[in-house]
C-alpha cells in the first residue's frame, strides 16, 4: 500500500477534513500501517507531503485541501457533504494567485533572474506533468533545479588542469518554489523540499511571502538547520531586493541513486544532457536554460496579470 492509497482509505470513510497526523492515527487503529512499505521515522510527515504534493501538481486529484490551519486533505467527490461553515474547515481560495496578484507559475521566472544575476546560477524548470505516469506518485520531482560551472570562476589554465586531473566539480541546485510559507503549509511544504531535493549539493525552499510571526520564524529557522535546507524570499516589486534568509547547508556529495529516480522526467534528463555538454564545450548556452528576463520586464509581466 502507497501513503497515497493509504490516505484514500481513510478520507473515504471520514467525511470531515483530517490532518496528515490525524489521518495518519486513524490509519494505525485500523492497522493499515502495517501495509505499508515505509521506514521512515516520521511517515505521518511523508504523508502530509505527498497529500499536498497530489493536489498542487495534478489538476485531476482525488484529493483536495483546505483553507483552514493546519491545512486538512478530504476527498474531492465528498465536498458537497462536507460542512464549510464548520471554524475549523474553511474551503479552499478560489484563486490560485499570491496577495501581490502573482500565481505561483510566475514565480519561477523570478527565481531564475536571482539565481542567474546572483548565484551564477543556470536554472530549468521541471514540469511535473511530464513525468511517467506510472512512477509518479512513488517519487516527486522539484519545481526547478540549476547548475554552477567552474569555468564561469575559473581561469581557462585552471579550469584545463583540473579537467586532466580528474578533480572539476560542478554544483548541482534543487528549488521548491511556494507562493507563500506560513504556519499553515510550513510542515508540509518543507517536508516537500526535504523528500525531493536533498540529491542536490545546495537545496532551497522560495517563496514570495513568507510570515514575520515571530513563532514562525524560530521554526522556520529550526527546520531549515536541522535538514540543511535554505530559504529565499523573492521579492516581486524589487527582484534585485531577493534574498537568501537562511543559507543551504552545502552538500559535498551527490545523490547519485536519487538522480537516477528524477530521469523518470525527460525535463530533468535534457537537464543532465545539457550540463555535459556544456562542461565538454567549456560554454554555458544559455538558451537551453530558462530564460532570464530583466528586472523591468519581471516588473511588466506582473502588472499584465
Amino acid at each position: 500500500m502507497t501513503f497515497l492509497e493509504l490516505a484514500n482509505v481513510i478520507l473515504s470513510k471520514n467525511i470531515d477534513p483530517l490532518t496528515p497526523n490525524e489521518i495518519w492515527q486513524y490509519a494505525c487503529n485500523e492497522g493499515l500501517d502495517k501495509k505499508l512499505n515505509s521506514k521512515g521515522k516520521t511517515p505521518w510527515a511523508t504523508l502530509g507531503a505527498q497529500l499536498y504534493v497530489s493536489v498542487k501538481a495534478n489538476p485531476k486529484s482525488i484529493f483536495s485541501l483546505t483553507n483552514s490551519r493546519p491545512k486538512r486533505f478530504y476527498l474531492s467527490s465528498l465536498k458537497s457533504k462536507i460542512d464549510f461553515n464548520n471554524a475549523n474547515v474553511k474551503a479552499p481560495p478560489s484563486s490560485s494567485k499570491t496577495k501581490n496578484n502573482v500565481y505561483e507559475k510566475d514565480l519561477h521566472r523570478f527565481l531564475a533572474y536571482y539565481a542567474s544575476l546572483y548565484l551564477k546560477v543556470a536554472t530549468k524548470t521541471i514540469n511535473h506533468l511530464h513525468s511517467s505516469k506510472k512512477e509518479f506518485g512513488e517519487w516527486v520531482h522539484p519545481d526547478m533545479v540549476g547548475c554552477s560551472f567552474p569555468f564561469n570562476e575559473w581561469k581557462p589554465e585552471v579550469f584545463d588542469l583540473s579537467s586532466e586531473i580528474g578533480s572539476v566539480t560542478i554544483n548541482l541546485f534543487s528549488f521548491e518554489l511556494k507562493q507563500e510559507l506560513n504556519f499553515g503549509n510550513l510542515r508540509a511544504s518543507f517536508f516537500q523540499t526535504v523528500s525531493n531535493s536533498t540529491w542536490a549539493n545546495e537545496s532551497y525552499l522560495v517563496a514570495a511571502e513568507i510570515s514575520n510571526e515571530e513563532e514562525f520564524t524560530k521554526e522556520l529557522t529550526r527546520l531549515s538547520s536541522s535538514f540543511g535546507i535554505g530559504v529565499i524570499k523573492l521579492n516581486i516589486e524589487e527582484p534585485d531586493n531577493t534574498e537568501i534568509i537562511l543559507p543551504a547547508r552545502t552538500r559535498d556529495t551527490l545523490d547519485w541513486d536519487t538522480i537516477d529516480k528524477l530521469t523518470m522526467n525527460p525535463d530533468f534528463t535534457e537537464f543532465l544532457t545539457r550540463i555535459k555538454i556544456d562542461m565538454s564545450s567549456k560554454k554555458v548556452h544559455t538558451k537551453e536554460y530558462d530564460e532570464v528576463l530583466d528586472s523591468e520586464s519581471l516588473k511588466k509581466s506582473i502588472q499584465k496579470n
